[in-house]
This record gives structure tokens, C-alpha cells and sequence, in this order.
């Protein structure tokens, strides 16, 4: 083989490299808008006990039931979180502290367990008697849906999915969460 030939070769190779690279950038460049939260969020009524209604999967919860969520404003406007489930009968709970991302009408919050990472807490949509919410990651990996009592009847749970689905988050992925001892 003559390298003429091989040049040749390679020269082609290099004019498709441009438009390759291009859709590769395009591609990865682009990608769904972050879901929208709710509208605003009042910490005060929001503060309190939740039941886990139903989650998608994730390791940090894995063997979980009776899973709770109890928030609590402090003086300096955090609020301090307290999640906590049974994990192969036995009581398994962690603390952390969460603040309000700027500008977010307090529907977007950053939670911290372990120092110093950060996790993202949007609040998707809530009741306006604040009875459920739905909570998901900007990503949408994670959801979760919450409520004040251990279960919520299937036309509340249906409207939840669809205001879920709306943002994008694939609700095919929410399981039970099991409230065996409320």
C-alpha cells in the first residue's frame, strides 16, 4: 500500500470528523429543561411529618419501608431534616439540614447529610392544604411522592403521577413504599 493511499483514506476519515463532532456536541448538548417546581412554598405549613406514599428506586434507600420525612424550621431559615424507615425491621433514620435555593419561592431546596455534598430537594407540586407533595430531582432520577397520612387514595395518587409525568419524570419507576406501622 502506497502512503498516497493511506493518505487519501485518512483524508476522508477527516472530513467527517466536523459533522460526527457537531452531532455529538448537539446531542449532548441538548437536553430537556429542568422541570418547573411549584409555584411557591410555604416552609411553615410545609414543616412537619411525611409519610413516603411512593418512590423510584435509589440506593440510599434500598430495603426501606415505613419511610418518613419530618422537617423543622430553624431560627436561622434552614430547616433541619430527619428521614427515617425500617431497614430489615430495624430503625434506620439520618439528620440533615436543608436551605432554600435563592430565588426558588422556596420550592427548591439543597439538602445536606453528609458534609460537603449537597443534594437537590425540588418540590414539584403540593396541595394547597399541604395533605401530599411531590419532590423530585432536577434530573429526574429520583421522585419521590408524600403525604400526611401513610396512603392517599388512587384518584389523588393518578393526579400526583400526571403532574409528575407533565415535568417529565417517568412515573413507570414509582414503587409503594410499604406503611406497615404507621
Amino acid at each position: 500500500m502506497e502512503n498516497g493511499d493511506n493518505f487519501g483514506h485518512d483524508h476522508k476519515m477527516f472530513r467527517l470528523l466536523p459533522p460526527c463532532l457537531a452531532a455529538i456536541c448537539l446531542c449532548s448538548c441538548a437536553s430537556a429543561p429542568p422541570p418547573k417546581t411549584a409555584a411557591s412554598v410555604d416552609l411553615a405549613r410545609y414543616a412537619g411529618d411525611w409519610y413516603e406514599v411512593e418512590s423510584s428506586p435509589n440506593p440510599f434507600q434500598r430495603g426501606c419501608t415505613n419511610t418518613r420525612a419530618s422537617y423543622t424550621a430553624l431560627p436561622d431559615g434552614k430547616i433541619a431534616v430527619v428521614n427515617s424507615c425500617l431497614r430489615k425491621g430495624r430503625p434506620a433514620s439520618i439528620k440533615g439540614v436543608a436551605r432554600v435555593v435563592k430565588g426558588s419561592n422556596n420550592a427548591k431546596l439543597r439538602v445536606r447529610f453528609f458534609w460537603p455534598f449537597e443534594g437537590d430537594y425540588w418540590i414539584i407540586a403540593v396541595d394547597p392544604d399541604y395533605r401530599w407533595a411531590a419532590v423530585g430531582h432536577p434530573n429526574r432520577k429520583y421522585q419521590w411522592i408524600l403525604a400526611r397520612t401513610p396512603t392517599l387514595d388512587a384518584p389523588t395518587l393518578q393526579r400526583i403521577r400526571a403532574a409528575m409525568a407533565a415535568q417529565g419524570f417517568d412515573v413507570n419507576l414509582l414503587r409503594p413504599t410499604p406503611q406497615t406501622n404507621p
